[in-house]
């Protein structure tokens, strides 16, 4: 009887788990609602996590389960002796009777990306943040300071530079490109009067909370792709600014991966594509699925073949 590995990549907005064998053939995978107790009350957290492991392990024994690995950013929150009790209860109640190990989301990610055991990991999502991976565990984090502070090139960080780009050109410090049209338009519905509308904008950001932002980043790199000078601008900046964090976690002559996480990453994004040509001199990889990348790093001490298994575990 071959052991079963599972592995959970808990977020905010949604909870992965994917159980596998240590041939690396998947036997069960679910989503459910996100799990993490920074986002939800510990309880309803916990709830998600044994909803969506229940869902995974539909089809396979949770009894022949040797390993799990439970994965998410923010993971100190399990330190807390009642949290870390009712995310137990509920693995217990899936059926599995291994303990699990906590991991950090960007651990997952970089074993997302790579068998390799050190290297970079970057995410790229609403916020920012590099870290530095020895022996598959984070070691050094660069950036990931907050939206107050910096999460420099994230999507929040897009999003807040289209604003500011719209209000200088309403205010004639800067040119109005299409990039404000589309801002206005989104933020506003119908508008007029570009002062008022100004003004509409700055009391509506405002307002919402400041994460919120992040929702304008999909009207620069869509401005980027049609020619918009100003939103290339912003991109290219963008993609400066990850670099920089990239480059912050290394020597000169390190030749470990870069395991890129997140949608701004991605090849068909402008800032992806941008941060890939900034980042060329590297060895360059991409995480896919950070619930597979759990699996695998709770195998690694099961498996005889690590490298082979994540080959076929990890798409």
């Amino acid at each position: 009887m071959s052991a079963l590995v599972v592995g959970l990549d808990v977020g905010g907005t949604s909870t992965r788990a994917v159980v596998a064998d240590l041939a690396g053939r998947r036997l069960g995978a679910a989503q459910g609602p996100g799990g993490n107790p920074n986002a939800y009350p510990p309880e309803q957290a916990a709830a998600h996590v044994g909803r969506t492991l229940r869902e995974a392990l539909r089809d396979a024994n949770p009894a022949e389960v040797a390993a799990g690995v439970l994965a998410m950013a923010g993971a100190s929150k399990l330190t807390d002796p009642m949290v870390r009790a009712m995310f137990e209860l509920a693995w217990r109640e899936s059926g599995l009777r291994c303990a699990f190990r906590v991991a950090l989301d960007v651990e997952a990610g970089f074993a997302a990306g790579t068998s390799e055991p050190t290297g970079t990991a970057l995410v790229a999502g609403t916020g920012s943040v590099a870290c530095r991976i020895v022996d598959h565990r984070r070691f050094r984090t660069v950036g990931g300071h907050g939206w107050l502070l910096g999460d420099e090139g994230s999507a929040f960080w897009l999003g807040r530079e289209a604003v500011r780009h719209t209000l200088h050109a309403v205010e004639h410090r800067g040119r109005w490109t299409s990039l404000v049209d589309s801002v206005l338009s989104t933020a506003l519905g119908d508008w007029s009067d570009p002062w008022e509308a100004r003004n509409r904008l700055i009391s509506l950001v405002n307002g919402a909370k400041p994460v919120a932002l992040a929702e304008y980043a999909p009207l620069v790199t869509d401005a980027a792709r049609t020619g918009d000078k100003s939103a290339g601008t912003i991109v290219d900046t963008a993609a400066t600014h990850l670099a920089d964090l990239v480059t912050a976690t290394r020597e000169p002559d390190d030749a470990s991966p870069v395991v890129l996480i997140g949608g701004l990453t991605a090849r068909e994004n402008p800032v992806g594509s941008a941060l890939r040509a900034k980042l060329g001199r590297y060895d360059i990889r991409t995480a896919t699925d950070g619930a597979a990348g759990a699996a695998w790093l709770a195998a690694l001490d099961l498996a005889d073949d690590p490298v082979a298994l994540h080959a076929v575990l990890v798409p």
